[in-house]
């Protein structure tokens, strides 16, 4: 288990396998080996579907392929069954975010995604990500939570992702209609050739298939983060990771996550902004490897909003020592600069983080 920080998503056929409501007939497997990693010191976020699945059987809609809205209230009675379904199997408390691909791409809610992950994940909550599905529309869905999965890894700085379905792993060919097929345990490179083993899906309540979950791999490596496709049925699975073994398939990270989010910090986001800190400041950040909070900062240039990229610069050189994505606005950060932490909340009227560049979110350059 060579991960500080993973994301695990299951899918519709493991939590409602009979399409008749939340089971645990599968989840406990799961369940223990959440409780196994947080044991050893990692921290778990799961991305749970089958909130659908769970209010199927609640709802009238007397058709195989319920309308967006039938789906919709479905997912509302659904969502209350299956939080309390995962709940029953912890003894740590469990939390619920629903959330839409307009909220990933809105910079404001991005930030507070991941800072709310953060708090959560310090507090030792295991917090249960699935997509809003009671109010998304067609052109604000992910469209299916293996995606979904991949992004949650993305904002949260996961350095693992364990995408767990009904089928092993990827094949080089369909194992449900070729009895030759064989497993193909790890992949170094996702190419066209790969994508071409994927089938579709035959589970009625699965919205997505091999090739989402493809697609989810390849957001993942791209961004340092391993990805392994699991039977989340076998309980067998949980016992091999435990050992260190690959029961499936892996696709290899290309670089180390924290590698690949400095290089994206440094090299690839835009600053817009200047931040100018005092001399106890700079100290803090690049010698102490502290986060950067109001009371030393003494100006800021430029105009930016929160969670814009900015440079981070030496009062007493001119020079730029740092760059981070920052929680506060232009307008905010005049306001509470030089401030003690404690003074945000009186002087804002609100408080959404007490640094103003989380070192997580930061590279000295």
């Amino acid at each position: 288990m060579n991960f500080n920080r993973a994301v695990i998503k299951v899918g519709s056929a493991l939590v409602s396998p009979d399409m008749k409501g939340c089971s645990g007939k599968y989840l406990l497997a799961i369940a223990r080996f959440i409780t196994e990693c947080q044991q050893a010191g990692k921290e778990i976020i799961l991305v749970s579907s089958g909130s659908v699945a769970a209010g199927r059987q609640l709802i009238q809609h007397g058709s195989p392929t319920p309308s967006i809205p039938t789906k919709q209230a479905m997912a509302s009675v659904g969502q209350m069954q299956m939080m309390a379904n995962w709940q029953r199997f912890f003894d740590v408390p469990c939390s619920q975010l629903l959330i839409t691909h307009g909220d990933l791409k809105d910079r404001e809610r991005y930030i507070n995604i991941k800072n709310t992950l953060r708090i959560l994940l310090s507090n030792n909550v295991i917090p249960i990500v699935n997509e809003n599905d009671t109010v998304a529309t067609d052109e604000l869905k992910v469209g299916d939570n293996d995606n979904l999965a991949a992004l949650v890894a993305l904002v949260s700085d996961a350095d693992c992702l364990f995408i767990l379905s009904d089928i092993d792993g990827l094949y080089d060919q369909d194992p449900r209609t070729n009895s030759n097929a064989v497993l193909i345990p790890e992949i170094d490179k996702i190419t066209d050739d790969i994508y071409k083993m994927a089938g579709t899906t035959n589970n009625p309540i699965a919205t997505g298939g091999m090739k989402t979950k493809i697609q989810a791999a390849e957001k993942a490596v791209e961004n340092g983060i391993e990805t392994y496709i699991l039977n989340g049925r076998n309980s067998d699975v949980f016992e091999a990771l435990l050992k260190g073994k690959n029961p499936g398939t892996v696709f290899k990270a290309n670089q180390a996550a924290t590698k690949a989010r400095k290089h994206w910090l440094k090299h690839t986001l835009k600053s817009s902004g200047k931040v100018i800190l005092d001399t106890g400041a700079v100290n803090a950040v690049t010698n102490k490897g502290a986060s950067l909070l109001p009371s030393g900062i003494t100006h800021i240039n430029g105009e930016f909003a929160a969670g814009e990229s900015v440079d981070i610069i030496d009062e007493k050189t001119s020079k730029i020592i740092a760059k981070g994505i920052c929680q506060y606005s232009q307008r905010d950060l005049i306001r509470i600069k030089g401030c003690k932490s404690s003074q945000i909340t009186e002087i804002l009227g609100y408080c959404p983080s007490k640094v103003v560049i989380h070192r997580d979110d930061m590279v000295i350059v």
